[in-house]
């Protein structure tokens, strides 16, 4: 049923929700704020988090402290999506008038700035000024012990105490009103905005602002935050040095409030992307409205999916991929319970574009690649939906013999109906992602009943097997990182020196080894055994030249001395990998993880020293992969932008979106350019911007990284142009050598390519010479050049060598003569079968030989095996022994058996291969077997 209507207010001002946010925005910017472009769905540089699932996420780090920025003051608009952990609205979506996966939020911030008073004042102006919502119509909570909040709305805005509630106990557990950050950290009372929506939707008399969780009379608009305490383990709070504002509010949510209507979904963020629906389905607004819940459900998912794809989100099976394909899944089977069989979401994914469009132009952008990667996953899910269901229906059709009913519901059935068991109901939702509502439906037009209980107790157990996993390594990963930050607090961030240096002098600051911290530490060795004395540990320099892995570029490696005259001084750790493990890609806390070679205290000189080869190796890949970025591009288009990379000295990997495998030529193109830049020896170049200031000269920025106000950007002269943080060479002609050495798919609408460079590249070149010159040996050219056509005149011969061997010349060999196989064929009830193993010179040859045996012997069955290194099994039926109940998939499964293979098929004909060759005659014996076993279990 549809929601009642709110009674229409004249003095509201009816807006779009686009002049609603853009207003908010100069609002706010009026009064000295920043404006704060929208982060992505994906928070960079944070593995703590899925998705962006709040508007203070891209501000974590300034409100705890951990970093600075240029302003105190800033506003914003963010794009949020919240289908997991804590803030998880899935499975309410489309069943309530205001959960979305994706949402808007608007909010204002201050960095040890303002606090309450105008914060509550600039909130009040905004909502009753610029809105033109009544102030008798507004409420607000505060939390219980925050007199200054209440003092202000009671004394200064004026309103009344009916409309002024205090609410909340935090140290005795209760959290409304009270926001915090994590267990620990920054927090402190809120203050939220109600707006009633009138007496009409009051549940009682006790519907007041404090209830309006569970009363529709009262909509929280706007959620006021007042960060004033910092929470310690055991639940104490001392005040912050520099108290925050952090506000909230739901861009659906007061749109619906301006334009009066009775849930989210009837704004004009929602109501286009309905009225194509409608279109596409033919429905009037009274079969809308019977089922508004497919399509809320339909509305809010083409927004989460078309948002994700445009953050170089991808559907697949693992992380955020298997998010937003389980959306996208969901979406399509809310079409088809509408009816709808053939593909939409692009259409409505089109829709949402031209109404965010203006907002996030990164949308309108990258709408063909968009659209594409849903159009891709729509079809692949149809087909996943058509084989789930011809495997349902195989488990279900012995459990009944009742007619199929289109239509017939699970609630009609009978208690004593068939049951299918839960757990191949599982296991069709695990293996082909076949959902257990479409199974439901399913059985019961089989008049089957479907054991939900079972499978929600698999589906627990794996869930479970999942979370015991995940829970104890969050719990090591919470201790370690509290080790981190209580070494960083003590020792400060790590100075990196590795731009200008790979060699330093450096003081240790801590020294960590399996969760504890030392002063000393000594490697030991074992005496018996004569091991040399080893130790795995982690140490924190002052200062270091090692690159922390970051940006797709792995951590350095080398060496620590102590004593001597740098070089010279023994190696006292060797260090095998450097990461950053607290702060940001700008600054904080770098570990040197590696092995102890003898005695280590806090406090001594050491000298830090970056093997200088693999050093230039990985700088040599990490240009060169700048320069195939631009490459790519320059050759397939724009929209193969960056989607992830790793850089290593050995090689570099690269992936990016797109719906096809290369051409060859457009490899061969893409290391054509490359070379030549390499070979013009453009200087590379760093220069540190304005984050701004670099996306407006043109600087490539990527989704999945953290970025400050200030950035590092490289610049291959004339040719590409990028924010990073890794180390590059001095000029392209460093690079050296390059060559692509493959490309592949690995996952739905992302390629990757790996590519080498410098001596990496000559020696695979080198060595693809040295085979090349091999096989025109081997094959008696007498040039690498000559050998193409050597190889056709191979080929020839082979050719003529096979002929000559069909015509009877090799009749030891070659398969005989249909005529000659008439004592072979066997007849079980009427059944004939004839079977033949035999080197047919080709898997064709061998099913151009079978349809030959038929006509020559009129056999029932034909089963013939290529005896071959990889042996391959063909069977075909007639109707005749179709009719009674042997089917060639069948015969086939059975014959792959002896030759460790795979196969099947369809009754009437089936195919399959294998490994093991020696079995060639024990598959046919079994396909014999097994005819004679069909034609008598018939019987």
């Amino acid at each position: 049923m549809p929601s009642p209507s709110p009674e229409r207010d004249p003095r509201i001002e009816w807006r779009s929700a686009a002049e609603g946010r853009s207003r908010f925005v100069e609002f706010f910017a009026e009064r000295g704020h920043t404006v704060v472009p929208s982060a992505s769905l994906v928070p960079a540089g944070d593995q703590t988090l899925l998705f962006t699932n709040s508007g203070m996420v891209q501000f974590k780090d300034v409100l705890s402290g951990v970093e600075q920025r240029s302003y105190t003051r800033a506003v914003d608009y963010q794009r949020c999506l919240r289908v997991a952990g804590k803030h998880n609205d899935f499975e309410e979506v489309g069943r309530t008038p205001r959960h979305h996966t994706l949402f808007e939020m608007l909010g204002n911030w201050s960095f040890g700035d303002y606090f309450k008073r105008e914060a509550i004042h600039w909130a009040w102006d905004f909502l009753t000024r610029d809105l033109g919502i009544p102030g008798e119509r507004l409420a607000a909570t505060v939390y219980t012990t925050d007199d200054l909040a209440h003092a202000v709305w009671q004394d200064e805005i004026g309103l009344p105490p009916e409309r002024l509630v205090r609410w909340g106990d935090f140290p005795n557990g209760d959290e409304k009103n009270w926001w915090r950050m994590a267990e620990t950290g920054p927090c402190g009372p809120c203050s939220e905005i109600h707006f009633d929506r009138g007496a009409e939707f009051s549940e009682g008399e006790f519907c007041i602002p404090d209830h309006s969780e569970t009363c529709p009379r009262w909509l929280e608009v706007w959620n006021l935050v007042f960060m004033e305490f910092e929470l310690h383990a055991d639940r104490s709070l001392t005040a912050l040095p520099a108290p925050g504002v952090d506000t909230g509010m739901g861009l659906e949510r007061i749109a619906s409030v301006v334009q009066q209507v009775p849930t989210n979904y009837d704004t004009d963020l929602f109501a286009p992307i309905h009225a194509r629906m409608r279109e596409l389905l033919g429905h009037d607004p009274d079969a809308f409205e019977q089922e508004r819940f497919s399509y809320q459900v339909i509305a809010d998912h083409s927004r989460a999916v078309t948002f994700l794809i445009g953050d170089g989100v991808t559907p697949s099976n693992e992380g955020r991929g298997y998010v937003c394909r389980r959306i996208l899944r969901r979406a399509v089977r809310h079409g088809r319970l509408l009816g709808r069989t053939k593909p939409f979401l692009a259409e409505t994914a089109e829709v949402v574009i031209d109404t965010m469009g203006e907002a996030y132009p990164h949308l309108v952008e990258g709408e063909s690649a968009i659209l594409a990667a849903i159009a891709r996953e729509e079809a692949q899910f149809i087909r996943t939906l058509e084989a789930g269901t011809n495997l349902l229906e195989e488990a279900l059709i012995p459990l009944t013999s009742e007619a199929r009913v289109i239509g017939r519901q699970a609630e009609a059935l009978p208690e004593d109906a068939p049951v299918l068991p839960g757990d191949v109901a599982f296991k069709l939702h695990d293996t082909y992602g076949f959902p257990i509502d479409l199974t439901v439906e399913l059985a019961a037009e089989y008049g089957v009943r479907v054991d939900r209980a079972g499978f929600e107790r698999a589906l627990e157990e794996q869930r479970e097997r999942s979370r015991s996993g995940k829970k104890a390594d969050l719990r090591r990963q919470a201790e370690q990182a509290q080790l981190y930050e209580a070494v960083r607090a003590q020792s400060g961030d790590t100075t990196f020196l590795g731009y200008e240096t790979t060699s330093a002098e450096t003081t240790v600051v801590a020294i960590l080894r399996d969760g504890l911290e030392y002063e000393t530490l000594e490697a030991k060795g074992d005496a018996e055994l004569r091991t040399e004395p080893t130790a795995a540990a982690e140490v924190v320099l002052d200062q270091t030249p090692f690159y922390p892995e970051g940006g797709g570029q792995i951590g350095d490696r080398g060496v620590l001395r102590v004593g001597g005259d740098g070089a010279d001084g023994a190696v006292v750790f060797e260090v095998e990998d450097t990461q950053r493990v607290a702060g940001t890609q700008q600054a904080g806390l770098i570990v040197h993880r590696g092995t102890l070679r003898g005695a280590l205290a806090v406090g001594d000189t050491l000298t830090a020293e970056v093997d200088p080869e693999r050093r230039a190796h990985t700088m040599r890949n990490h240009t060169g992969t700048h320069v195939l970025h631009r490459a790519l591009r320059n050759v397939v288009g724009e929209r193969a932008k960056q989607a992830g990379s790793l850089v290593t000295p050995d090689y570099l990997r690269f992936d990016f979106p797109f719906d096809r495998a290369l051409t060859d030529e457009e490899k061969r193109s893409i290391e054509d350019e490359v070379r030549r830049i390499v070979r013009d020896d453009r200087p590379v170049t760093i220069e540190y911007l304005p984050m701004a200031e670099a996306i407006e000269r043109g600087a490539d920025a990527f989704f999945d990284e953290k970025y400050g106000e200030t950035v590092r950007t490289i610049r291959v002269q004339d040719y590409s142009f990028e924010l990073c943080g890794g180390t590059h060479c001095r000029a392209s002609g460093q690079i050296g050598s390059f060559v692509i050495t493959g490309e592949r798919s690995i996952g739905s609408g992302t390629r990757r390519i790996e590519a080498l460079t410098g001596a990496g590249a000559d020696a695979y070149l080198r060595d693809k010479v040295a085979v090349l010159e091999r096989a025109a040996e081997a094959a008696g050219a007498n040039t690498p050049e000559a050998l193409p056509d050597r190889i056709a005149a191979l080929q020839a011969e082979l050719k003529e060598a096979r002929r000559k061997l069909r015509e009877g010349g090799g009749a030891a060999v070659a398969a005989p003569k249909p005529s000659a196989l008439r004592d072979r064929v066997e007849t079980f009830d009427g059944v004939s079968i004839v079977t033949l193993a035999a080197p047919f010179e080709s898997p064709d040859a061998m099913k151009g030989y079978a349809k030959d045996l038929r006509s020559a012997l009129g056999a029932n069955v034909v089963a013939l095996a290529l005896d071959a290194d990889e042996p391959q099994v063909f069977v075909t039926a007639d109707e005749t022994a179709v009719a009674k109940g042997i089917s060639a998939g069948e015969l086939v499964k059975v014959a792959v058996g002896p030759i460790d293979g795979k196969g099947g098929g369809r009754p009437e004909m089936a195919q399959g291969r294998g490994t093991k060759r020696e079995g060639v005659e024990a598959a046919m014996a079994a396909v014999r077997a097994a005819t004679r076993e069909a034609v008598t279990r018939r019987e």
